[in-house]
Formats: structure tokens, C-alpha cells, sequence
């Protein structure tokens, strides 16, 4: 069993069109033969090379890699953030979810609580939820004028180009799921209780700008997909297809890197250990 490249498949080059609607969010294409089921060795190896790159990221300790995940409602950024990076050392990754701005976060520039948190030298950096969503949240949403979330586009271009010129090798994705699945999953949190906890009345209203929440995205991802910084829009309705192709394209990523373990500064053949 193989899959195919997602960084080929699913790239958002920069300066391209997008439109959703023409892309199938039940596809899984890039594995026509797969299930759950016949995948999970596959799935097993792929998070293999991730832990084998991951230490080594970790003990050069020269490059840095950010992950960005966007996603509609119930889109499955946890799981997935869950499933790909569950044997990474945990002193080599940082998962970051940026939910409402604070009173305090709002009192400063909408990029200032985001910062903090992009990774050093050796580290992985996950944003479930990112800066993009102040210019989706505050486009749909009309929180501020037009203005506002207008010229966020180039503040966010020029902040991650800042990234990757010092060093940080940034992935973006957004995980594509259709209104139905979102409805499935919505649903599913009502009837179980041990998922009560996730649904809030909110989510509905947001539900009711679908329509408006796909176009913003379109027009986001359309602006903001670089050659230093590209959007890849990952089919998402089949979370162990999914889960499959942020895996690979995130193996795939690492590996690129050309990353080495430091060789040591003093003779290791001549250490004794006593006994």
C-alpha cells in the first residue's frame, strides 16, 4: 500500500485561483485502495520517519519548522494534531490554539500574542488555529471595518517571510470538509455527552455563514500562499485519509531539510567508561 505526494497534489501555488466547491473533501485519491483499516501500517510508518526526523531536528538544533492549521468548525484540526504527532518527543514539539483575543491581547497589534509562540532552533511548532483567524474571523464575522482585515493579508505575508529568511520552514493547511460531514460531526457531539463539552450554540451561527466562511477562505489562502510560506487544502472528510496525507507531506517536509546529527567535538574512541 502507497500514497501519493500531497506537496504535488494538494499545493495551493502562489498566485492561483481557488475555488472549494470544485474540490472533492471526500476524495481520497492519492490512496484509491485504502481504508482505515488496510492504511494503519502505512499510517504507522509514516509516524516512524516523523520521531526519526523529529530527533534529529531536535539535536542539530539549527532549523526550526511551523505548522499552521486552519479549518471550518468540527473541521478535525485536533485530531489530526493528535493522530500524525502522537510519538514526537514532546520536548521537541509546542502545540499552540489561538481562540478569542484576550482584553489584553486585543490592547496590542493582532500579530503580538502570535510571536511568542513560533519555535526555536530545533523545534516543531503547531498552531491549531493561527493568525489567520483574525482576518477570517473578523471578515465574516464584521468585528472590524473592511480596512482592517484587507491589510492584515500583506502584515501576515511580510511576517512570514520574516520567519522563513531566519530560518523557518513553515507549512500551512487547510483541512477541507463539506458542509454534510460538518453536519455529522455536529450531530454527533450533541448525542454523545463526553462531547457535549465541544459544541457551543455559537457553532451554529457560524454554520449559517458557511457560504461566506468558504469564500474568505478561497480569497485567503489565494493571497497568502507563497513559495516561502505554501497553503496545501488537504480533503478532510475521511479523517484516516487525512491524517495519511499531512503525514506524508509532513515526513516528506522534514526529510528535505538535509538535517545531520552534530558530530561530537572530542575523540570517542578514546572514552573509557569505568566499571
Amino acid at each position: 500500500m502507497k500514497i501519493g505526494d500531497p506537496r504535488k497534489a494538494y499545493l495551493i501555488p502562489e498566485g492561483s485561483k481557488l475555488k472549494l466547491s470544485d474540490r472533492d473533501p471526500s476524495s481520497i485519491a492519492l490512496c484509491p485502495k485504502g481504508s482505515k483499516s488496510t492504511t494503519q501500517e502505512l499510517f504507522d510508518g509514516l509516524r516512524d520517519r516523523i520521531q526519526a526526523q523529529q530527533k534529529v531536528l531536535f539535536a542539530e538544533g539549527k532549523q526550526r519548522v511551523l505548522v499552521i492549521i486552519q479549518a471550518m468548525d468540527t473541521g478535525g484540526k485536533d485530531g489530526c494534531v493528535k493522530s500524525v504527532f502522537s510519538r514526537v518527543d514532546p520536548q521537541g514539539i509546542r502545540v499552540m490554539s489561538f481562540k478569542k483575543p484576550t482584553e489584553d491581547e486585543m490592547a496590542h497589534d493582532f500579530l503580538w500574542r502570535i510571536h511568542p509562540h513560533v519555535p526555536a532552533n530545533g523545534e516543531i511548532a503547531v498552531f491549531n488555529r493561527s493568525h489567520y483567524e483574525d482576518i477570517i474571523a473578523v471578515r465574516v464575522k464584521k468585528i472590524f471595518e473592511d480596512a482592517v482585515w484587507k491589510r492584515r493579508y500583506r502584515h501576515v505575508i511580510e511576517f512570514e517571510q520574516m520567519l522563513a529568511e531566519e530560518g523557518t520552514t513553515i507549512i500551512k493547511l487547510f483541512l477541507h470538509i463539506s458542509k454534510g460531514e460538518q453536519k455529522r460531526r455536529l450531530e454527533a457531539r450533541l448525542v454523545n455527552p463526553m462531547k457535549h463539552w465541544k459544541f457551543h450554540p455559537d457553532d451554529l451561527t457560524d454554520r449559517g455563514q458557511w457560504d461566506e466562511f468558504q469564500h474568505a477562505y478561497e480569497d485567503l489562502i489565494e493571497r497568502t500562499s507563497t513559495k516561502h510560506a505554501p497553503w496545501y487544502v488537504i480533503p478532510a472528510n475521511k479523517k484516516w485519509y487525512r491524517n495519511l496525507c499531512v503525514a506524508r507531506l509532513f515526513a516528506d517536509t522534514l526529510e528535505d531539510l538535509d538535517m545531520k546529527y552534530p558530530e561530537p567535538g572530542w575523540d570517542v574512541g578514546s572514552i573509557e567508561i569505568d566499571d
